[in-house]
Parts: structure tokens; sequence; C-alpha cells
């Protein structure tokens, strides 16, 4: 991680920070989920790094990035004017959790500007409405008002206590990132989940945990998306859960490695 490059990349009202791994192979853009930051992907971009140039970006809201503008924002436009910004020509783009549903609207906004997509266990569910969507925010600014309240130290104990299957190289950002997320950075969806993929062309890689171990991604849910669009692979990792790649990393390296390898 030491020769990892830090920098920062402007967006609309706002810039976005990253850290990027560099060497000569195909760009991978990283977007992670909600809560955490860029470098939640080090030991995937540590897996992937020999094959593939990284960049770890931090959403607005998250880590280094500008807070979440007064009227909102598109975290998909984001992604965009950070491909942009950085002169990126049909990059690979990945995203987890949030940060898949992101990376999704920016694959089916710009098909013609990806090279693979690969979403892990995003929050493809029903739309609520505007009373539920506040009492979601609502619970989610307590939530982040917590983090606050607790030292490093204090959140990694909890989150080991929480996540016995994750590695000890997990909780450090992890940990880290609970004291920078914005309380606003909870998302509303206003688009179906199913409008966010009908239009992506290039090959996509759905890679997701177990419903019963609180994956989001149902396999009648993975059914309907590769129903929607061809393009779409799914893949359930076993014994995993919504953070799918920290509760079974080998098999989700392993899955993720042979579909940007094919």
């Amino acid at each position: 991680m030491s020769a990892w490059a830090s920098g920062r990349v402007e967006v609309s009202g706002g810039h976005l920070a990253y850290h990027r791994t560099g060497g000569e192979g195909p760009v991978v853009v990283l977007s992670h989920g909600l809560t955490d930051n860029g470098l939640c992907w080090r030991r995937l971009a540590e897996g992937l790094a020999p094959e593939f140039d990284i960049i770890m970006l931090d959403a607005r809201g998250h880590g280094d990035s500008s807070p979440i503008p007064a009227g909102g924002h598109d975290p998909a436009q984001d992604i965009a004017q950070a491909i942009q910004q950085l002169g990126l020509v049909r990059p690979i783009v990945m995203g987890h959790s949030v940060g898949a549903r992101a990376t999704a609207a920016y694959a089916n906004a710009h098909p013609d500007k990806v090279s693979k997509v690969v979403l892990e266990d995003p929050p493809f569910l029903p739309l609520i409405d505007a009373a539920a969507a506040e009492r979601r925010a609502g619970k989610f600014r307590q939530q982040v008002e917590g983090f606050r309240a607790m030292s490093e130290p204090e959140l990694i104990a909890m989150g080991r206590a929480q996540s016995p299957l994750w590695h000890d190289d997990d909780f450090p950002a992890w940990a880290a990132a609970k004291h920078q997320v914005d309380p606003q950075a909870m998302p509303v969806y206003s688009r179906p989940w199913q409008e966010t993929l009908t239009a992506i062309t290039a090959p996509t890689l759905l890679v997701h945990g177990v419903s019963a171990q609180a994956g989001l991604v149902s396999p009648a849910i993975a059914e309907e998306a590769r129903a929607l669009n061809s393009n779409i692979v799914t893949v359930e990792i076993a014994g995993a859960g919504h953070n799918t790649r920290r509760e079974n990393f080998p098999d989700y390296l392993a899955a993720v490695q042979a579909f940007l390898r094919s």
C-alpha cells in the first residue's frame, strides 16, 4: 500500500478523493458501500493489483470527499465525472451495496464507456414512500451519531464482535470510515432498480451472498436481473451475506478474477 498514489478529482459542487495502485493492467474503478471509504477495498485491491490498475473512490459524503450538498446529488454522475477527470477510457467499473447501485446506474447511462461491470450485493429493493425514506434517514443519522461517540478501537471491537468472519485487515479502514461519513449520506431512490440494468451492454457480474445470511440479492432478484439483461451473469457466494467479499473472500476473489480474466 505504501506505493499507492492518492489524489482528488473535481465533481459538480465538490470533489472526490481516491487511492490508486498504479500499474499497466486494465483500470478498475471501485465504488464502496454506505459508511465505508475507498480503502475498505484494500484486500481486494491487493489481490487484483498484480493484473489491474485499481482506483478506489471515496464517495461523496464519505472518506476525504466533499459532504453531501444541500440539494442532494447523483452518485452515478459523480462516477462519470471522476472517470472523465482521470482520463480513463472504458474502465472496468465495480461497486458494493449502494456503490454497486451507483455503478449500475453509471454503466446503464454510459454503456459505451465501460468494458466490464461487477456489482456486489446491490440494494435491488422495492421503492419506498417519502415517509418511510425519512424514517430510514433518521435512523441512519442516529447511527452515525453513535459511530462518532465511539473511538476507533471501540468501533473495531464492535466490528469484530458483529462480524467474526471478517479478516483483521478489514477493520481499520472500516472503523476510520465511520468517523468520516456524512449523516446525510443515506441515499433515496426514485427509480426502480430494474431501470438501472436494461441498457448495460458490457459483460456484467452480479456477485452476491446468501439471503439467509442477510444478503440483499435473493435468487429471485438474481433471476430477474438475468431476465432483464442477457449480459448479466450471477454468482452466489456460499457462507456470505451482504458484505460478500468480507465474509468469504477466497471464493469472492476467485469469482471476480475469473470474470475479469474472461
